[in-house]
């Protein structure tokens, strides 16, 4: 589950690994260029030059009686003759996936729409075929593909008036927990099609209601399988586009107590490659399905005492990288304790270690197949930061850092087809976030007067009141933080702390980059105002550490993540005199209002206040993907459930307590917050609450919502946690 970092992520640019229309960059084919928008026209940049001309201008954008057509993004089909253009876009769950789509013919200048007979705004993930001549996508859960000589359409899947029978996309969970949203692939001889199909009819709805906009309250139905529930059934099918007709893949095993999170056609048009999880994710298969027999046969398999991680994927959006034209693969695992990368011949039989070294591979970026290297980020010497690495493909030699040593934080890159320009970000805790282009492997910039180095100055963090440190508690463990100082800090006084939490394995908050030691709930200055504010990454957290600490959390969320925090709590009171143990509290969102909740609930004696946002007060009420990968099946360990749920010990609260949750949020149900109160009210225990009618779990909807969630906030910090030296 990506429960969100709301008071980070606002000071921050995007750093949620889910691909979304306009969230990567258009390249040109030979990698020295690419194209981008601002909505009104296409333009591209030539690296090599260093200069920027018009593409597609608005007036070529401008359809037969009507406006320019605002564009949200665009892709370039493998000829470089048409554009297709996605506009007119509506959110699904989180990301704005459904949408308009036109084409545009660069040799006639024609502007057409796609899937004119089908409703606005339906149609998603549109794609161009290989070869040019069609384009499929997916509009009410059936798959569709159009000719784009005489824009006939051809439905090729039978969603057979079933809500919840999806082909081509995928259900709330899927998206959320595997980051599945496309569920289609064209074949390379553009004669195929293959696709998911997720039946989740036996998924009971989970029902919001909206008392707001009407006068009667009318139900939202949200097809959601709880922990515990059967998951919803997926399978792959193979569409042959001239014939309409489907061939289904045999894929082994029960496909309601198996997962399907990765699919894509295997280096040619006769064979897929799929990724089969069992139910508890702690054993993937690796499958190859023959297209024209149906017939699956598994050849690579790893196993997990905890879960098998497939957070990592490559640019294509899947596990795998095909090298020596689909005779080898590169593959991403944590066997060995560590995550690296493998190149794996295509029977599995054999494999090489690409990324040696005790470290993470934190994301693959790029493979330059020609020069032999693998490009990725990674931090082996500080979990708080990210680097740009290569290591040679036949795993010789040692990991080289492309980074200049000098840029001490967090790096990002997007990187060209050919390896030779990247567009490089950075920033870390006193510098705001920055970008160049860059020159591969020198680093060098591709204009030297718009570098990062003529402007970035590696002495900004002497007048940062932001520190990192490292705390080692009684229980023998080390954990990284950051630390915000107040204002004209006076050691001889005793200062108000304000503790930042997440501490599941879906989000690190200690991280050296711009917003680490800011709030963004809070109205005014926290330094000025005089608080400490303190974040700390406890065992659990995907942090570079390696497997064993990022997997110590199995089946103990609720219980290890917390006794972490409140041991790093109390450790640093110990330790720092200026810490007012009586004037400490604690805030988080989503997995972090869980953790408020518990430390408020299991450590009375530490945490004073909380603020409590979207919580999952009861870990029965979420998602089974996330919740089962994380903690097991209920039915053969419900007690951890319970053990690891801020209810069962809201009995113990004494301390001042604000919870606050939207009451449309889709994710994490408001239920848990009636639970609650309900829990609270028994045990005649005081507190406060603030519901926010239909808002969902960002709670940003609707007009004045956010200024009063931060007004909230603060007045009930500063009410109940005075600010200030004493």
């Amino acid at each position: 589950m990506k429960r969100i970092l709301i008071p980070i992520l606002i000071f921050l640019l995007p750093v949620l690994a889910v691909a979304q229309p306009g969230s990567k960059t258009h390249w040109t084919p030979e990698g020295d260029g690419y194209y981008s928008t601002n909505g009104d026209q296409i333009t591209l940049y030539d690296l090599k030059t260093q200069s920027e001309s018009v593409f597609i201008g608005a007036d070529k954008l401008k359809p037969a009686g009507r406006d320019a057509l605002k564009v949200r993004d665009f892709s370039i089909s493998e000829d470089q003759s048409k554009v297709l253009i996605y506009t007119n876009s509506k959110r699904v769950w989180r990301y704005d996936t459904r949408g308009d789509y036109w084409l545009l013919d660069l040799n006639s200048g024609n502007l057409d729409q796609l899937g004119k007979s089908l409703p606005e705004s339906s149609l998603m993930f549109a794609k161009i075929s290989p070869d040019g001549s069609m384009a499929a996508y997916v509009s009410e859960h059936n798959v569709y593909v159009e000719d784009l000589a005489t824009h006939q359409i051809s439905k090729l899947t039978d969603s057979k008036g079933l809500p919840k029978l999806i082909n081509g996309t995928f259900d709330w969970a899927y998206e959320e927990e595997f980051s599945c949203l496309d569920g289609f692939r064209w074949s390379p001889d553009s004669k195929k099609i293959a696709y998911w199909q997720i039946d989740a009819n036996n998924i009971r709805d989970f029902l919001m209601i909206n008392t707001t906009d009407s006068i009667y309250a009318y139900t939202i139905p949200v097809e959601y399988p709880k922990v515990g529930e059967t998951p919803a059934a997926a399978r792959l099918g193979v569409v042959d586009v001239q014939s309409g007709n489907t061939k289904w893949m045999s894929v082994p095993g029960d496909d309601r107590q198996n997962y399907i999170p990765r699919m894509e056609w295997a280096g040619n048009s006769e064979q897929l490659i799929l990724q089969q999880l069992n139910r508890k994710q702690n054993q993937s298969k690796l499958m190859y399905a023959d297209v024209a027999s149906g017939n699956v046969s598994s050849f690579y398999e790893e196993a997990d005492d905890a879960w098998v991680s497939i957070r990592s994927s490559w640019e294509s959006g899947n596990g795998w990288h095909w090298l020596k034209g689909g005779k080898d693969f590169l593959w991403i695992t944590e066997k060995d304790g560590w995550r690296h990368i493998y190149a794996v011949n295509r029977d599995g039989s054999k494999e090489t270690l690409v990324t040696k070294g005790d470290f993470d591979v934190i994301e693959p970026l790029m493979v330059d197949e020609k020069g032999g290297y693998v490009y990725y980020t990674a931090s082996p010497d500080n979990a708080t930061e990210q680097y740009l690495y290569r290591s040679r493909i036949n795993g010789k030699g040692s990991a080289e850092r492309i980074t200049p040593m000098d840029q001490a934080g967090t790096h990002s890159y997007q990187i060209s087809p050919d390896g030779k320009f990247a567009l490089h970000s950075f920033s870390n805790y006193f510098t705001r976030p920055m970008r160049e282009w860059v020159q591969l492997p020198s680093h060098k910039p591709a204009d030297p007067e718009k570098s990062i180095a003529a402007d970035y100055n590696p002495e900004g963090g002497k007048d940062s009141n932001v520190e990192f440190f490292q705390v080692t508690t009684e229980d023998g463990v080390t954990m990284d933080g950051y630390m915000a100082y107040p204002e004209n800090f006076d050691p001889s006084k005793k200062y108000p702390v304000l503790f930042y939490v997440y501490s599941e394995p879906a989000g690190a908050t200690v991280k050296n980059r711009w917003g680490a030691g800011r709030n963004g709930l809070y109205n005014g200055d926290m330094a000025k105002d005089g608080y400490f504010y303190i974040s700390m990454d406890n065992r659990g957290t995907p942090a570079p550490k390696g497997r064993a600490w990022r997997k110590s959390i199995y089946r103990k969320i609720g219980i290890v993540n917390i006794r972490d925090q409140a041991m790093g709590a109390k450790k640093l009171l110990e330790t720092h005199a200026f810490l007012d143990p009586e004037r400490v509290a604690v805030h988080g969102w989503s997995g972090g209002g869980s953790a408020t909740l518990n430390l408020m609930f299991q450590y009375p004696e530490i945490y004073k206040t909380g603020i409590s946002v979207a919580a999952v007060a009861n870990q029965l009420t979420y998602d089974n993907i996330y919740q089962e990968r994380y903690m097991g099946i209920p039915q053969e360990n419900r007690e951890d459930f319970v053990n690891g749920s801020p209810i069962t010990y809201a009995k113990n609260l004494e301390g001042n307590l604000l919870y606050i949750h939207g009451t449309g949020d889709d994710n994490v149900h408001y239920q848990n917050a009636e639970m609650l109160i309900d829990e609270l009210i028994k045990h005649g225990k005081q507190f406060s609450v603030m519901p926010y009618p239909n808002r969902s779990h960002g709670i940003y909807e609707g007009e004045g919502t956010r200024a009063h969630l931060n007004t909230l906030f603060t007045n009930y910090l500063r009410t109940h946690c005075p600010p200030g030296g004493k």
